[in-house]
């Protein structure tokens, strides 16, 4: 009888691991089945590698980017929407994982959780439609004129993003083959979308963030003078400024992007305030843009001396931003103090709670900050760029040229502007990188192309 009872126990024990088992398996098929489902190399959704069944991928008019046709995955007829898009919507093989195509393909070739990929398989396939403007991206594309960089745009009111383009890239429904892509100079990082994982020194759009942590800091910061002479001593080092500018406030020292005024501040306030500045507004966080993880900003003080956090100050030592993060430090400026997280799908089957989504434990400026750096960024405009830069917008904003050392001969910069429009029926902010020129300056190369893209956005 024991020996019965024992057995019974032992049964009863296998019986209770196999259910557990099936309980862990059914959860895993629950949770990651869409991953199985719609990897390259289920034969139904993909052949050769490319996805051909699947729905289409529209813009936010309605214009269809890319579609099954015929067993074909055709993409549109316009070749710059075709290339400006292709971070956005993605290729066949899926090499550029930002696009909707690689992160939104259960939506797009119409799993679902029930049937699996059964009404997929009988022609009954899902899609999505972007935020993306796709005539918007047109004009950023055309603006960047073949340099490398990123133009972006975003809804700081609701996280709509209706541009995003990257350069370098190519054409999908053409592509060049891989031993160009890789080998090729001009393709140079093509895979990466630049927007959110492209990080780079950021000039003096830096003086933003310098400026924030000065207010939270120096209590009378805003009625404090400096005298620029177009170069301050620190130690054995000296920082120059682009100019001498005399005597000046913040507000001015801002408007003239000086870096006397900047380098001081910075060193006034220490690598100890800067860093926990940095740390509120996220510089070592990814940041998201729906389910496109961005890289880390980065920075360090570690070990650095006094002229090194004055340079950091004015954005030339070894800090690395991505345009997400600028652009998000200035869309939560806009918005009073509160971050709403960028999101690019507009509607997805299966897809839920990635629109005004509030992201105020990434990037945190309290309602005070953001309404001073409001007025001292829009004086910018008005007082040295020039409302005529940017007609209708009421627009604010900071350039930076950031200098990436030297190549026969002369100067390279990353020319950088980020700002957005104070016009309360057009909350759009907008950054623009333009890489390793020769010639030129954020105020000259950058901001043009953001005036273009937004005027285009606001012709809607």
């Amino acid at each position: 009888m024991k020996k019965v009872i024992n057995r019974s126990y032992v049964i009863f024990a296998l019986v209770a691991v196999f259910f557990v088992l099936l309980t862990i398996l059914g959860a895993r098929f629950f949770i990651n089945g869409a991953v199985w489902a719609t990897r390259s190399l289920n034969n139904h959704i993909f052949t050769s590698g490319a996805l051909t069944t699947a729905g289409s991928v529209n813009d936010s008019n309605g214009v269809t980017l890319v579609s099954t046709v015929d067993g074909k995955r055709t993409y549109n007829s316009d070749w710059y929407v075709r290339v400006s898009t292709l971070h956005a919507v993605g290729d066949k093989s899926g090499i550029i994982s930002s696009g909707a195509q690689s992160l939104y393909r259960s939506s797009i070739v119409g799993y679902d959780k029930i049937n699996g990929l059964y009404n997929a398989i009988n022609g009954k396939n899902g899609g999505v439609t972007l935020t993306i403007n796709s005539a918007v991206n047109s004009v950023a594309y055309q603006a960047l004129d073949g340099s490398k960089g990123a133009v972006m745009v975003y809804n700081y009111k609701t996280g709509e993003v209706p541009c995003m383009v990257s350069s370098p890239t190519f054409d999908p429904a053409n592509p060049p083959s891989s031993e160009i892509l890789n080998n090729d100079s001009r393709y140079e990082g093509v895979y990466i979308n630049r927007c959110t994982n492209g990080i780079f020194t950021p000039g003096s759009t830096m003086k933003i963030i310098t400026t924030i942590c000065a207010l939270e800091n120096i209590p009378d910061i805003e009625s404090q003078t400096w005298t620029c002479t177009g170069s301050i001593k620190v130690g054995d080092d000296t920082i120059t400024c682009s100019g001498v500018h005399g005597k000046q406030n913040l507000e001015k020292g801002l408007n003239n992007s000086c870096n006397c005024v900047f380098a001081d501040i910075a060193i006034k306030l220490g690598a100890k305030k800067l860093n926990a500045t940095m740390k509120k507004l996220g510089l070592k966080t990814k940041l998201t843009v729906g389910r496109i993880t961005g890289s880390k900003s980065s920075y360090s003080f570690k070990d650095a001396m006094k002229s090194d956090i004055g340079w950091a100050g004015v954005g030339q030592y070894n800090t690395l931003v991505t345009p997400l993060h600028m652009l998000s430090i200035v869309g939560t400026i806009a918005n009073g103090g509160t971050y709403i997280r960028p999101y690019f799908v507009k509607e997805a089957p299966g897809v839920y709670g990635e629109s005004g989504v509030n992201g105020s434990r990434s990037v945190s400026i309290s309602p005070e900050i953001a309404a001073k750096l409001d007025k001292l960024l829009r004086s910018n405009v008005v007082n040295k760029y020039g409302d005529s830069t940017f007609p209708n917008l009421e627009m604010t904003g900071k350039t930076g040229s950031a200098e990436r050392g030297k190549q026969n001969g002369y100067t390279l910069r990353h020319c950088w502007y980020v700002g957005y429009s104070q016009r309360s029926d057009f909350p759009y902010a907008v950054v623009v990188i333009v890489e390793n020129k020769t010639y030129g300056s954020g105020y000259s190369v950058a901001a043009p192309i953001a005036n273009k893209v937004l005027q285009k956005l606001l012709q809607g």
